[in-house]
This record gives C-alpha cells, sequence and structure tokens, in this order.
C-alpha cells in the first residue's frame, strides 16, 4: 500500500509518517506541506491512500480532492470537527482528529485494506493457477490446492494438503498476484485461503491442524473480514 501525507505543517506530517512506517503492510510513504505538489504526485505515481489536512494556506483539503480526475482513497487528518459531514461527500475512509495516535492511523488504514480488496475483488479477475520456480524445475500450482503460504527468510512455502513446495520468493512480491478473494495475509510471515479456515481460537488460526498466529498488525482487518462472513 502506497501512502501520500499533505499537510501545510511538518511537524504532523512527520508524525503521520512514523506511524506508517511502523506497519509492515505500507510499501510506501510519500510526503509533501503543498496542496500542488501533492496534485503533481497523485497524477504522476502510485498512490493508494492520502492522509489529507483540510485546512491549508494553498487549497484546502476539499479544494483539492475537487480538482482531481482519479481519486485515491481519502483518511482526512483535520483539528477541526466542522469537516465531517463534508467529508462523507468524497466517500473518505476515515476522519482522525488532531493529534493523531499510531492506533487510529491503523485502524483506518485497515479499512482501507479492505476497500482496496473490494476493488480487486470487483475488476480482476481471479486465475486459477500460478507457476513457481523450485530448486530443479517450474511447478503449476492450482490456488483450489493453496491451504496457507509460509515465509522463512527468503523462501516460502507453499503448503498443499498432500505436499509441500519451496521456492525462491518473499510473501510481499506474490501477495499481489494472489486473489484477495481467497487469500489474506494474517501476519509478516503467513498468507492464508480464506475458504481452508477450519476453526478460529482468538488470534490463532486452525487450518489442516497447522495452528497460525494472527500478526498484531493485522488483528481489525482480519476481525473485520471474518465478521463481514459470520451469521450469528
Amino acid at each position: 500500500m502506497n501512502c501520500l501525507i499533505v499537510d501545510d505543517e511538518p511537524i504532523a506530517v512527520d508524525v503521520i509518517k512514523a506511524h506508517l512506517e511502523k506497519i509492515p503492510f505500507v510499501n510506501k510513504v510519500v510526503k509533501t506541506t503543498s496542496a500542488f505538489e501533492a496534485i503533481e504526485i497523485i497524477n504522476n505515481k502510485t498512490i493508494d491512500v492520502i492522509f489529507l489536512d483540510i485546512q491549508m494556506p494553498e487549497l484546502t483539503g476539499i479544494e483539492l480532492l475537487n480538482s482531481l480526475k482519479h481519486q485515491p482513497l481519502i483518511i482526512f487528518t483535520t483539528a477541526y470537527p466542522d469537516y465531517a459531514i463534508k467529508s462523507y461527500d468524497f466517500n473518505a475512509v476515515d476522519y482522525l482528529m488532531k493529534p493523531i495516535a499510531f492506533d487510529k492511523v491503523l485502524k483506518a488504514l485497515n479499512k482501507a485494506s479492505l476497500r482496496l480488496k473490494e476493488q480487486k475483488i470487483k475488476f480482476a479477475p481471479v486465475s486459477e493457477f500460478i507457476f513457481v520456480k523450485t530448486a530443479y524445475k517450474t511447478v503449476k500450482i492450482y490456488l483450489t490446492d493453496v491451504l496457507y503460504l509460509e515465509s522463512t527468510k527468503d523462501y516460502v512455502t507453499f503448503h498443499l494438503k498432500d505436499e509441500k513446495i519451496t521456492s525462491q520468493l518473499t510473501l510481499s512480491s506474490i501477495e499481489d498476484q494472489l486473489p484477495s478473494s481467497l487469500f489474506t495475509r494474517i501476519h509478516r510471515s503467513y498468507i492464508i485461503a480464506i475458504d481452508k479456515i477450519n476453526e478460529i481460537e482468538r488470534n490463532t488460526i486452525i487450518i489442516n491442524g497447522d495452528r497460525l498466529s494472527v500478526g498484531t498488525n493485522y488483528k481489525s482487518s482480519f476481525k473485520s473480514l471474518i465478521e463481514a462472513k459470520r451469521l450469528a
């Protein structure tokens, strides 16, 4: 996930940047104190989420958004509660009041992550299989056979029902290639097939007898995913 911070107060920018750098699923953080520079960045770079101040001297955050043809996901950051209702006009992910604590940023980004996954489900075709290079050959793996993926240093092991296949890869390089309707990341070391979950015990997921822990930074998004599918 690539994030842009837009705020005319350098201290506010640095606070949010420090929070984002602690979150493992944030790939890149770009920052600016200029609304006009922000427009150029949005038009020329891949930005998934904007942390956007509303009261700025050059352009307000609202004016900035009105100038965009294609709008990334928006998380408003402000010292003023008066604009909260206005934020709904832009389908904002969240509205954070300054000073902004780490847990608020993490919660907002988890919401954004779910929205991005929903967009991928809506627009991206689902692949049936992938090819993975092992030490001596290239193996075809059907996604429906995958239980979960486990990362160990520079290697990833695909856990299938009856075998394991290990390749020199990273989870981050694989994550974007897996359909988010079928797979979700629960830990720095694990991506799981959602439909292969047998049981959930607090922060432990059981798949085919294996017990996998849900990482601290993934608990909120995983809980939201499960709650969306829970009947009672």
